[in-house]
């Protein structure tokens, strides 16, 4: 049998240390896992590199890598409505579309495959999305509390039309209400509803900071959590980044109901929203899944480093080295990442999964000794180590280079952008 590609002489994470495998691929899915020589229209080179799956970040504001280091040392209302929120009034298409370009590139210079996005403007995002070759679940974000807010519900539904499930499934498309503070239950109602009628799933922040909580509580006498399931969102399936400040209840009624959790440790601990009790939640079979949020609000899109943080201050937290061990925080860089935006057979190096992988050189000083390998991966890899990177069967990313993306046009564009928007 030839495969269209081959990936020859390649260590795979999951499995033994120190054996290298032959990997086949067929359209867009692993169709072979062994030690056999097999053949293929292409071979890629795997010595000295170790397969991985490409990283999943479940929650990101991806054109908002414009205003990176713009606003910065902030609390979280603060920082949105008097810096982010009148910079992002001024924002066109373009900027949406360059800013997204800008984010796609640097995921996949890290090793991350998939994303899932909440912004406006979605339609260029998707268009990004459609010509770099990722993988993503996009959202139109939706505030109750402006006088359009009709006019942008209708957009959401219209990206839903137009986009879910295009490209062989690579893009799907929920419902992006904002946060609680800005979705009144009343339009809440209508999202949900319109949601219903779509078969949509819905994706927002819950319970991010206290104040978002006391709010809620002081307004609707429920927590943010206990509010969705009152208006039925869980019902829907509901994908919550942050979940930061939840209640034991409010954990009963998310594994109750499915809610997938986004952990975004590096932008909550940046905007001192606090530290989600996520050894909690995935003793109560959770699904969480990592994020980064808006590179404003972080630092970068690199999964890795979340993966390695979310390791490191919840061992710290609980006092115990063990509650998330290497191979639970690759897993919610990857598998869980996948589950908690609704893509099936992805985030693992399996015959039958859809072949997102990237390969990641190893020969590098942080790399030796080789003992356990998803250690080696979690505490001390960069993700500067993305070599090679493959989505859906096709390569993107060879030995450093771009195979879909002008790199340099892209800087080019979206600095100009950024300095147009913040003059």
């Amino acid at each position: 049998m030839i495969y269209n590609i081959v990936i020859k002489d390649v260590e795979i994470i999951t499995e033994k240390n120190n054996e290298v495998y032959n990997i086949g691929i067929t359209g867009n899915k692993i169709a072979y896992i062994g030690q056999e020589e097999i053949t293929g229209t292409k071979t890629i080179n795997g010595a000295k590199h170790i397969a991985v799956p490409g990283m999943v970040n479940a929650h990101t504001h991806a054109a908002m890598t414009l205003l990176r280091s713009y606003a910065d040392d902030m609390m979280l209302m603060d920082w949105l409505e008097n810096k982010i929120w009148p910079v992002e009034a001024l924002m066109t298409k373009d900027d949406i579309y360059w800013g997204t370009m800008l984010a796609t590139v640097e995921m996949l210079k890290s090793g991350t495959t998939t994303f899932a996005d909440m912004y406006a403007d979605m339609d260029k995002v998707a268009e990004a999305v459609e010509e770099t070759g990722m993988r993503a679940s996009l959202s139109r974000g939706l505030i109750g509390l402006v006088p359009d807010s009709a006019k942008k519900l209708q957009e959401n539904i219209q990206l839903f039309k137009d986009w879910h499930g295009k490209d062989n499934g690579r893009i799907q498309v929920m419902m992006g209400p904002h946060a609680p503070y800005t979705c009144p239950p009343d339009y809440l109602k209508k999202v949900i509803t319109a949601a219903g009628e779509l078969g949509c799933e819905i994706h927002m922040h819950l319970s991010e900071t206290q104040e978002e909580v006391n709010t809620c509580l002081k307004e609707n006498g429920l927590t943010p959590i206990a509010l969705m399931d009152k208006l039925g969102m869980f019902e829907l399936g509901t994908l919550a980044a942050h979940c930061v400040h939840v209640t034991d209840n409010d954990m009963k009624i998310m594994a109750a109901k499915h809610v997938r959790v986004a952990h975004n440790p590096q932008s909550n601990l940046k905007l001192a929203s606090g530290i989600a009790p996520i050894p909690a939640m995935l003793q109560k079979g959770i699904t969480v899944a990592l994020g980064t949020d808006g590179t404003s609000s972080n630092n970068n899109l690199d999964m890795l480093e979340e993966a390695r943080l979310a390791a490191f201050i919840h061992k710290n937290q609980s006092k115990d080295p063990t509650v998330i061990p290497a191979n639970t925080a690759l897993q919610m860089a990857t598998v869980n990442g996948a589950k908690a935006l609704g893509f099936e057979n992805l985030g693992e190096i399996k015959i039958g999964q859809k072949a997102d992988i990237v390969l990641y050189d190893m020969n590098k000083p942080y790399w030796y000794p080789r003992y356990d390998r998803a250690s080696l991966f979690i505490y001390a890899a960069n993700a500067s180590d993305a070599a090679t990177v493959l989505v859906d069967g096709r390569v993107l990313l060879e030995k450093g280079e771009f195979l879909t993306i002008d790199i340099e046009k892209v800087y080019a564009e979206a600095n100009k952008c950024a300095l147009r928007l913040t003059k």
